[in-house]
């Protein structure tokens, strides 16, 4: 899929902000340094719609970046970000599930994971959030050019052996700086935009 005029939408914090329209949206989950914001930019072709930070933990809020009027990627604030204060992460967490909750608009959660690393317990919990959601989901293993590419295929497995051993969820190898990874995510992100429409 091309995007010709992808731009930044609105951040909110609560329902009331949440763009009103009825586009479907693909949202993005994953803890605060797996490129959450790298994704949407290499997805678009672009180097600075989604701002990205070398510091963990900058997005507090729900960000909207709308696609050609065809649909939202919703970047969710990331979990597990130490520094952020206990009462500050109670209420990140609020309207993370608020939204996940409230939303009647979500196509797709995209969750995020560090192809290097076995998921954190930060990251059993979300997943298991996500799945008790009953959302539609698919997993996408982010920065595989950080590992030899004959090596990606096999880590990939490895996770979903590790969180999904009944393979009944789709997982993804990605990299912001191997490209050829997202023609195989775009070709899954519109297949459930399809079935939204």
């Amino acid at each position: 899929m091309i995007i010709k005029n992808p731009e930044f939408k609105i951040s909110a914090v609560s329902p009331q902000q949440y763009p009103k329209d009825e586009l479907p949206q693909i949202v993005l989950v994953g803890k605060s340094n797996v490129g959450k914001s790298s994704f949407i930019n290499t997805m678009v072709n672009r180097k600075k719609l989604a701002k990205t930070s070398s510091e963990p933990g900058k997005t507090r809020q729900i960000n909207f970046y709308n696609m050609d009027n065809k649909f939202y990627f919703v970047d969710l604030p990331g979990y597990g970000f130490s520094k952020m204060s206990k009462k500050e992460q109670v209420k990140v967490g609020h309207f993370i599930e608020e939204y996940l909750t409230q939303c009647k608009n979500i196509a797709l959660i995209i969750f995020l994971l560090d192809i290097r690393h076995s998921p954190t317990e930060d990251d059993r919990l979300m997943y298991r959030y996500i799945i008790d959601t009953e959302k539609t989901c698919i997993v996408v293993a982010n920065k595989a050019d950080k590992i030899a590419i004959t090596k990606v295929d096999n880590a990939v497995k490895n996770l979903q052996d590790d969180l999904n051993p009944l393979h009944d969820l789709t997982f993804l190898p990605f990299s912001s700086e191997r490209k050829i990874y997202s023609d195989n995510v775009w070709k899954v992100v519109q297949e459930f935009l399809i079935l939204a429409d």
